[in-house]
C-alpha cells in the first residue's frame, strides 16, 4: 500500500523552493501542495480523468492532482484528430475533462463534464484518500496506432516510483538539479519523466513552452543543471553549437544532457561532444515499460548506445526461434524482452492485445537489439520495420542512416527495405538532401566502404522532409504509403 503523496513526499512538507515554472509562471511546492490538492478533492478516486495535455502549467497540476486523488489520468495530444479522439473517449470513458479555463476544445468531448484547473490559491484544506495501492492505475496512456486504433497502456502507481528510482540512481539525480525541457506533456517522456521525475525528487521543472536553443542557452546558462530532449531538438543543437559559443558554453556547464524517444544520430552525438566536451546519455524506453535501460552518469557514454539495464530491470534479447540470446558478443541480434516493477499492467480492453504482448513474464518490446560483452544495450530498429532481410542477411537499419548521416550532402535519412525478387528485400535510402543532391551510387559507394558492399543501398529516393510524430520519431510506414 502506498499514500496518496508517497509519490511526491516534498508534497507533503514543501520546502521553500519552487516546484514548477513555465516562462514568468511559478509554482513553490507549498503552492503546488496547495492548488493540486484542491483540485484533488473534487476528483474520485479510482475514475479515469481526461486531462488535454498543453504545455503547461494546468496541465501539471492536473496530473498531480489525479495522482493525490487516487484518479487515473488519461493524458491526450491536443493535436489529436477526431477520430482517435472519439476512440480514446470511448475506449477510457473518462468521468470528466480536465482543462485549462477559457480553452476551446473539440467537440467530441462536449458530452463530458468539464472542470477548470486552476492555479488560484485555494479556500480550503483538501481531503484526500488514506491509501493507495502500488497496483492501483496511476494513467492511461494510449500508444501510436499502426495498424488499428491506439491501444491504452495501463500504468500502475509502482511502475512510476519504480522507474524514478532507478532513474535517481543511473543518473545521480537530486533535489539539486534542475530540469529544463521543452517537451509535451502528453506522453511519458515529457510527462511522467519530465515533470513527475523532479517533483519525486523534490527539484525543480523549468519548462521552455516550445523548444527553442535560445530557451535552452537562457536556461542552462542560469539554474538549468539537466536538459531532456529527443533526437530532432538534439539535431538543432548540433547545427548551431559549432558557430555559437554562448550555446556551446551552457550546453558545457549543464550536469547531464539526456536524448531519449528515438536513436540519436551518432554524428550529432560527436558534434555536440566536439563543440561542448560533452556527452549526450541516451535512455530507452516505452510507454508500456517506461524505462529499461540507460546509459550511468558514472559510466561510459558510449554513443549508438542505450547504456544497460536500470536497478530492478531484467532484460533479455530473443532469437527468431524464440530462444535467448546467451553470449552478449555485440552482433547477434535479437528482440528485446523486459521484465520488472516498470511494466504496464494491460492494455485497457483489450485482453487479445495484452496476452499478445507478453511471452511468460517478459514484455516483447518489438525492438530489435544487439547487446555487448559489457551489458551495453544497442539497439538496430524497429522488429516491423527497421530489419531489413536481404540477400540472406539480416542488416539493422539505424547503422545505415548513421553513416549516410556522415555523408556532407545528407541532412536527414531514413533506411527501409521493400520486396525484392532477387534479394528477398532491397534497401532503400529516403534522403533529405543539403544544397547538393549527391547520386545514388556516390552514397551506395559511401555506405559499401564505411561497412560492408551488402548493406548499400539499393535504391534512394529524395524527399523534402520526412515525416515524423510529435515526439520526433520517423514515421517509416508512412514513407512507403507516400
Amino acid at each position: 500500500m502506498s499514500t496518496p503523496s508517497a509519490l511526491f513526499p516534498a508534497l507533503n512538507t514543501p520546502p521553500a523552493k519552487t516546484a514548477l515554472r513555465f516562462g514568468d509562471r511559478v509554482l513553490t511546492y507549498a503552492e503546488l501542495a496547495a492548488v493540486a490538492g484542491a483540485l484533488a478533492g473534487e476528483l474520485t478516486p479510482g475514475r479515469r480523468v481526461a486531462v488535454w495535455a498543453t504545455s503547461t502549467m494546468e496541465t501539471s497540476v492536473a496530473v498531480v492532482a489525479a495522482l493525490l486523488a487516487g484518479a487515473t489520468a488519461v493524458p491526450i495530444n491536443p493535436k489529436v484528430g477526431e477520430r482517435e479522439l472519439a476512440h480514446i473517449v470511448g475506449d477510457s470513458e473518462p468521468a470528466l475533462v480536465l482543462a485549462e479555463p477559457g480553452l476551446a476544445l473539440p467537440a467530441v468531448l462536449d458530452a463530458l463534464p468539464r472542470t477548470d484547473i486552476s492555479t488560484a490559491p485555494p479556500d480550503r484544506a483538501p481531503v484526500l484518500p488514506a491509501e493507495l495501492d502500488e497496483e492501483a492505475p496511476a494513467f492511461v496512456v494510449y500508444t501510436s496506432g499502426t495498424t488499428g486504433p491506439p491501444k491504452g497502456a495501463v500504468i500502475p502507481r509502482r511502475a512510476l516510483t519504480s522507474t524514478l528510482d532507478a532513474l535517481e540512481d543511473a543518473w545521480q539525480w537530486t533535489a539539486e538539479d534542475v530540469l529544463v525541457h521543452g517537451l509535451p506533456l502528453f506522453h511519458v517522456h515529457g510527462l511522467i519523466l519530465g515533470v513527475l521525475g523532479p517533483l519525486r525528487r523534490a527539484g525543480t521543472v523549468h519548462h521552455l513552452g516550445r523548444f527553442s536553443t535560445d530557451g535552452v542557452r537562457r536556461e542552462l546558462s542560469g539554474e538549468g543543471t539537466m536538459l531532456f530532449g529527443v533526437p530532432t531538438m538534439y539535431h538543432r543543437i548540433a547545427e548551431e553549437v559549432g558557430d555559437d559559443a554562448p550555446l556551446a558554453q551552457a550546453l558545457a556547464k549543464a550536469r547531464l544532457l539526456v536524448s531519449g524517444s528515438a536513436a540519436l544520430p551518432v554524428h550529432d552525438h560527436e558534434r555536440i561532444a566536439a563543440a561542448t566536451g560533452q556527452r549526450i546519455v541516451e535512455r530507452y524506453g516505452m510507454t508500456e515499460t517506461l524505462m529499461n535501460t540507460s546509459v550511468r552518469a558514472d559510466g561510459e557514454r558510449r554513443p549508438g548506445t542505450v547504456g544497460v539495464p536500470l536497478a530492478g530491470v531484467e532484460v533479455r534479447l530473443v532469437d527468431e526461434e524464440g530462444a535467448a540470446v546467451e553470449e552478449p558478443d555485440g552482433e547477434t541480434i535479437g528482440e528485446i524482452q523486459v521484465r520488472g516493477r516498470n511494466l504496464f499492467t494491460e492494455y485497457l480492453n483489450r485482453p487479445d492485445a495484452t496476452a499478445e504482448a507478453f511471452d511468460g513474464g517478459w514484455f516483447r518490446t518489438g525492438d530489435m537489439a544487439v547487446r555487448e560483452s559489457d551489458g551495453y544495450v544497442r539497439i538496430v530498429g524497429r522488429k516491423a520495420t527497421d530489419i531489413i532481410k536481404s540477400g540472406g542477411y539480416k542488416i539493422g537499419a539505424g547503422e545505415i542512416e548513421n553513416v549516410l548521416l556522415e555523408h556532407p550532402d545528407v541532412l536527414e535519412v531514413a533506411v527501409t527495405g521493400e520486396p525484392d525478387d532477387d534479394l528477398g528485400e532491397r534497401i532503400v535510402a529516403w534522403i533529405v538532401p543539403g544544397a547538393r543532391r549527391p547520386d545514388q551510387q556516390e552514397l551506395a559507394d559511401h555506405v559499401a566502404a564505411q561497412l560492408t558492399p551488402y548493406k548499400r543501398p539499393r535504391v534512394v529516393r529524395f524527399r523534402d522532409a520526412l515525416p515524423r510524430n510529435d515526439m520526433g520519431k520517423l514515421m517509416k510506414r508512412a514513407l512507403h504509403e507516400q
